[in-house]
């Protein structure tokens, strides 16, 4: 190991003495014209990132509002008519047996939602629905409508959900013969 420690002494000495030979390079004196320039783009850049931060924070503020989705059960919705009308609404209700008619031409489903007496009309522009939203006599069907209260009263709804019954569950378990809905009758028709 002496070896290995007489060679790194050796370099060491060797590196020292080129140091010294070398002529030192002191910095230049600056002018002042440089150092007024200087802080005057740091402020320019920090003024540009302030109003970059103010302007998406102002954008995420201003969209919150048209993004977010109030859930109210049908009755709230009735209540609550006023402040809800025109924003992004999910309300939840059962559907009314009889009130389910859909139109072909231009495509439309329209029915009725309760919730402890309120009722509240929704129309669906959509020719496919749920396959378990059917209106069965003596079987509720829990109903789930997203879209906007109009200033009539009537739920545009864009999305529906209808929950299976679980008297339905249980009867098709044991095996029991389902009573299946009549066809749905046509808007303006019989």
């Amino acid at each position: 190991m002496s070896r290995l420690d007489d060679e790194l002494a050796k370099a060491v000495e060797e590196s020292e003495a080129s140091a010294a030979a070398a002529p030192q390079v002191l910095d230049a004196p600056r002018s002042a014209d440089a150092d007024a320039t200087r802080p005057k783009r740091s402020v320019g850049l920090l003024v540009a990132l302030l109003v970059m931060a103010a302007g998406i924070l102002t954008l995420v503020m201003t969209s919150v509002d048209q993004a977010m989705v109030y859930a109210k059960d049908a009755d709230k919705l009735v209540a609550e008519r006023e402040q809800l009308r025109g924003r992004n609404v999910r309300v939840q209700g059962t559907l009314v047996n009889g009130s389910l008619r859909r139109r072909d031409q231009p495509c439309e489903y329209r029915f009725t939602i309760e919730k402890n007496g309120a009722e509240v009309p929704v129309s669906f522009p959509q020719c496919v629905v749920p396959d378990n939203f059917r209106d069965i006599p003596g079987m509720p069907v829990k109903v789930t409508a997203e879209g906007k209260l109009g200033d009539d009263g009537t739920f545009a709804a864009s999305h529906i959900i209808a929950q299976c019954p679980s008297k339905y569950e249980e009867r098709a378990a044991r095996g029991e013969k389902l009573p299946y809905p009549a066809a749905v009758p046509t808007i303006g028709g019989s």
